[in-house]
């Protein structure tokens, strides 16, 4: 017998098989790793619990975003026996086909998982998993079902919640909730099919915050996916964490009674504290009642609708619409020309009307009364000493050299690009640079009498209700800002660091002093085109601008600050299709929104009044 040969057979086999094993081993465990998610699957189900989401508070303590209880009827197909789909169609209120339809749907929802390494799709769905089968269900209508689900085996209620507005304000800055997308899945573990996921506003925005931490308990199951135990005594389970509320600079009553001022018409009010930054008021009209947007039931039914609305009330007008800033342009102009030492708080010049349109007034002898009539004439003689210095030969080299310092003062304060704000859907306006006028006119084909419209705030300049109240913020304070935002504080660590940090415009101190004055003027002497604005225990300082409209009437806006010596509120106004100027609509509703917050109290009745009762031609 040859013993030596059988041995190296016998080895030989034992190798084999485990060179066999091992093969096959490595592929279930890295090559297909659906193999090992069965494992898991088997072996213990992993059980999530969904946290409630953070709560919002406004800058006063008043709860302004918060969670309602409602029910999921979930189900798990491996659970179910003998399904008398008929009865449980009468059951839930559906019909039979609608039952069967709603099985295939969450299949299907579920889509499938391609393994790059055997090329093959598998169906993410899996019969022991539980899915939400009836979604947002009301107490009332869970207690319906509840008592009759042990005659349902595979389904059973789950407690969920959707968010509840107190107040019906503010729905472009609270955004809303919707179901998760498939993208959305694929992106962030975090999320199962049926979650929601902020959508629009601060709930997009923050949502990373809002949403909390999942709670884990995990559950050894028998081959039969029954419930045996907790695994390890509940070990490794981990509890739901809440979001941290956030609490907002905003004042939700001023935000309902800008609300209230705009109504019957389209336009928007920004209210920003100068001294932080914090926006007070973010008003966007047309808008809209924020419950309406709860729940993928209510989204189906009037989301449609908001969004056909010719009147756009889910546009947020603040953020996202662009306007030429009309004569509220005139005070960073005048700025710039100081800070250049192109002219000094004394500097005069005639209202001629041969140069460009004005109203009536006498020739300003200075700065402040410039401001204060508001006088076009005046404006272009300041914006040409700003792009035409002489410090080229050629006027078009020379304009190109002043347009570019003009540009770089412009974004200074901000414009012509996002601010940053914690919000989502924003626009940066435009302040044209010497490119965008080589692209319509050619390289040193145009000159100060080529853009000179800039000079009065019309022409291609376009920027933001956001920006222009972000304006009245810097001059406020002389000359720095912190980019507007919402949130003060998330749970109890403040804001996010960017918004502690100070911007600083590039115009020296003392160029203010003089500006500020001629805005008191603009509200508080005779001849001043914002008298409208006039409070008896505030002193304003504003500036008006009418806003040429080439598609029907002018627009009237507004900006504001107040009080004079330690402004609390800077503010802007923009009101559409106005038929008048900043001095008919926009000052007198700033001055509103402005006595609200201060004094807590309208002392203007008529002018109040007046707004509230003014419903334009286009909104009837």
């Amino acid at each position: 017998m040859n013993l030596d040969a059988r041995r190296y057979v016998i080895l030989a086999f034992i190798l084999m098989v485990g060179i066999i094993y091992t093969s096959r081993l490595f592929y279930m465990q890295v090559v297909d790793d659906q193999w090992v998610l069965r494992a898991q699957e088997i072996a213990e189900k992993r059980w999530e619990i969904s946290p409630p989401r953070g709560v919002l508070f406004d800058r006063t303590g008043k709860k302004i975003v918060s969670n309602r209880t409602y029910y999921n009827l979930m189900m798990v197909e491996a659970d179910i026996v003998d399904l008398d789909t008929a009865k449980f169609a009468k059951l839930i209120g559906w019909t039979r086909e609608e039952v069967r339809n709603r099985f295939k749907e969450i299949v299907r929802g579920e889509g499938t998982y391609y393994n790059k390494n055997t090329h093959k799709r598998t169906p993410n769905y899996q019969k022991i998993r539980a899915y939400p089968f009836m979604k947002e269900l009301t107490l009332e209508e869970v207690a319906r079902i509840a008592p009759h689900l042990d005659n349902f085996k595979g389904f059973h209620e789950e407690i969920t919640s959707m968010r509840s507005y107190p107040y019906a304000n503010g729905a472009n800055i609270v955004g809303y909730l919707s179901e998760v997308s498939q993208e959305e899945i694929d992106e962030d573990r975090f999320y199962k099919p049926g979650n929601n996921i902020g959508k629009a506003g601060l709930e997009r925005f923050y949502e990373k915050e809002l949403r909390g931490r999942k709670g884990i308990r995990y559950i050894v199951t028998s081959a039969m996916n029954n419930a045996i135990e907790s695994y390890a005594d509940g070990k490794y389970d981990t509890s739901a964490l809440q979001g941290p509320p956030l609490k907002l600079g905003v004042d939700i009553l001023l935000q309902a009674y800008g609300e209230k001022l705009l109504k019957g018409k389209r336009g928007c009010i920004v209210a920003i504290e100068p001294l932080t930054g914090e926006i007070l008021a973010l008003v966007s009209s047309p808008s809209y009642d924020p419950n309406l947007m709860i729940g993928k039931r209510n989204i189906s039914m009037y989301y449609p609708k908001l969004l056909m609305d010719p009147s756009t009330p889910l546009l947020p007008r603040p953020l996202a619409s662009e306007y030429p800033p009309g004569s509220t342009f005139k005070l960073l102009n005048s700025l710039i020309a100081l800070q250049e030492g192109v002219i000094t708080p004394e500097f005069g010049a005639p209202c001629n009307k041969s140069v460009v349109g004005c109203h009536n007034h006498a020739s300003a002898g200075n700065l402040a009364d410039a401001i204060k009539h508001s006088c076009n004439p005046y404006y272009y003689a300041v914006m040409r000493r700003i792009v035409q210095q002489n410090r080229k030969k050629s006027v078009f080299a020379d304009a190109e050299v002043g347009l570019n310092r003009w540009v770089d003062y412009m974004k200074s304060f901000g414009l012509g690009r996002k601010l940053e704000t914690d919000i989502t859907g924003l626009r940066p306006g435009l302040i044209p640079d010497v490119a965008f006028y080589d692209k319509w006119y050619g390289h040193h084909r145009w000159a100060f009498s080529t853009i000179r419209s800039i000079s009065i705030g019309q022409g291609e300049v376009m920027i933001t209700p956001l920006q222009m109240a972000n304006i009245a913020a810097i001059i406020a304070n002389k000359g720095w800002y912190y980019t507007p935002h919402f949130v003060k504080s998330i749970g109890s660590k403040g804001p996010l660091p960017e918004y502690l940090k100070k911007h600083y415009a590039k115009i020296d101190t003392k160029h203010y002093d003089v500006i500020i004055e001629g805005m008191r003027r603009v509200v508080y002497e005779p001849g001043g085109t914002g008298r409208r604005a006039l409070l008896k225990d505030i002193v304003i300082c504003g500036k008006t601008g009418t806003v040429q409209n080439p598609h029907g009437e002018d627009h009237s806006t507004f900006l504001a600050f107040a009080p004079m010596d330690k402004p609390k509120i800077a503010i802007a106004v923009f009101i559409e299709n106005a038929k008048g100027g900043g001095g008919l609509w926009a000052a007198p509703t700033a001055s509103l929104m402005i006595e609200k917050y201060l004094q807590r109290k309208i002392t203007e009745k008529e002018r109040e009044k007046t707004i509230i009762d003014a419903v334009f031609s286009y909104m009837r």
